[in-house]
């Protein structure tokens, strides 16, 4: 998961934005055309809003602090992967990790999901569901790590490394992992001073549909 997906295997995943290219298995689902304007992303995409304002109220965690995470794991990607390795440039081999989807959720933790939660169905490239993975996630942290819920820094750390990692302080060792964190901060912050303008209008709309 960019942890969401970590806590399970350890897999090493390196940042969208740190120049990582994920592959794509389908254009079935085509991103937000105004990724750093949480409004234009929630106007444009149907049922993005509902889904994580759901995942606010199931979870605790604020709306900001869901959407920074994902912005920084998958760029609002459905289906990004991690690239795959070639052998002599010609011969495709496995790739890194099974992060896949929107919350770059590991294979195991996904699966740790859906029975935690009882959402048996939840696919990863859902974005309704990698929300509410997200929300879970970031829940747990809460409750073993005592990091607030409005802590975006402290949570994508433990996102990325995995409770377990956060715990025995890997990410301090990790100079770009730490100024990574900070960039899902800055859009956390920049997220929620933005809702403040057009969350009654995205209430309403909602309430209308």
């Amino acid at each position: 998961m960019s942890s969401g997906r970590r806590h399970r295997s350890r897999a090493h995943h390196l940042p969208w934005a740190l120049g990582t290219v994920f592959g794509l298995a389908s254009c079935a689902t085509t991103p937000p055309s105004e990724p750093a304007s949480v409004c234009s992303i929630f106007r444009e995409q149907d049922g993005w809003y509902a889904a994580a304002r759901s995942s606010q109220q199931r979870w605790g965690v604020p709306i900001a602090v869901q959407m920074a995470i994902i912005r920084h794991e998958s760029g609002y990607v459905a289906d990004a992967q991690p690239p795959r390795r070639w052998w002599l440039g010609v011969i495709p081999l496995s790739r890194p990790s099974t992060a896949y989807g929107y919350s770059q959720a590991l294979d195991g933790t996904w699966e740790r999901y859906r029975d935690s939660t009882g959402n048996d169905g939840a696919e990863r490239d859902d974005f309704a569901a990698a929300v509410d993975f997200v929300g879970w996630y970031a829940r747990q942290s809460q409750a073993e790590l005592g990091i607030p819920p409005r802590d975006a820094y402290r949570h994508y750390l433990a996102y990325h490394e995995g409770q377990g990692g956060y715990a025995r302080g890997s990410h301090r060792q990790k100079p770009w992992l730490l100024s990574y964190a900070r960039h899902v901060q800055e859009t956390a912050d920049r997220y929620q001073r933005q809702l403040q303008d057009c969350r009654a209008e995205l209430d309403q709309m909602l309430a209308i549909n």
